[in-house]
């Protein structure tokens, strides 16, 4: 007697399930990177994946959860491809380097067509109290604190001159981040990312006490 084992039935449902709503986010995040968040409507992003819209309700109940949902997808996109990578460095300060490297090069390759999501959405929810700026405050901050700790660690290696302002060193190096990402789709995108590398580059080498440390300019 052959009997049917429901558990791979719902094992199988859930593995679909799983991936076409990672397909939707992916399809989100891509487009809201050039969009806005706000711009990305339910009916849009069922139009582009070729399913209807009640097929998307059963993953969201509201376009707020879906932007929630969105925000966390890229965060995860954005540590997978930057960095998880930055990590197997051998020293903090290479870190922080190749952190800013990484960054530059998600932009280059065109991962997402507006280049940042984090860079949209933060400007487009600044004036836009709720949910969804508060989970991109809170990712922000902890963006922030990152690259700190990490300036910190080469400053107690020796790698980084003491009375380096950790705050003051991570808001230039996402400065030039986001102003590279911005700048590149009016002006001359290799002049731009060239800059862009080469300012990080020599602000780490003169606050260095071993520039051999850091990669020639």
């Amino acid at each position: 007697m052959v009997t049917h084992d429901r558990s791979n039935d719902a094992d199988g449902r859930r593995l679909r399930g799983e991936r076409s709503r990672a397909v939707a986010l992916a399809a989100v995040v891509d487009l809201a990177s050039s969009d806005g968040l706000s711009g990305v409507s339910m009916a849009q992003l069922a139009a582009r994946l070729g399913v209807s819209k009640s097929g998307l309700f059963t993953h969201w109940s509201d376009k707020e959860q879906l932007q929630l949902a969105a925000i966390d997808h890229a965060r995860d996109q954005w540590a997978e491809l930057v960095v998880h990578p930055a990590l197997t460095a051998t020293s903090p300060l290479l870190k922080l380097w190749r952190l800013h490297e990484l960054r530059l090069d998600f932009y280059d390759r065109g991962v997402l067509r507006g280049g940042c999501f984090f860079v949209m959405v933060e400007r487009e929810f600044r004036d836009h109290p709720g949910a969804v700026r508060d989970r991109i405050r809170e990712l922000a901050g902890q963006w922030e604190a990152w690259l700190c700790s990490l300036i910190t660690d080469a400053v107690a290696a020796g790698e980084l001159r003491e009375g380096i302002v950790p705050e003051q060193l991570a808001f230039e190096i996402d400065a030039v981040g986001a102003a590279v990402v911005t700048r590149s789709g009016i002006l001359d995108r290799d002049s731009i990312f060239a800059h862009g590398r080469a300012a990080i580059l020599q602000r780490l080498r003169a606050l260095c006490p071993d520039p051999r440390l850091l990669p020639d300019e």
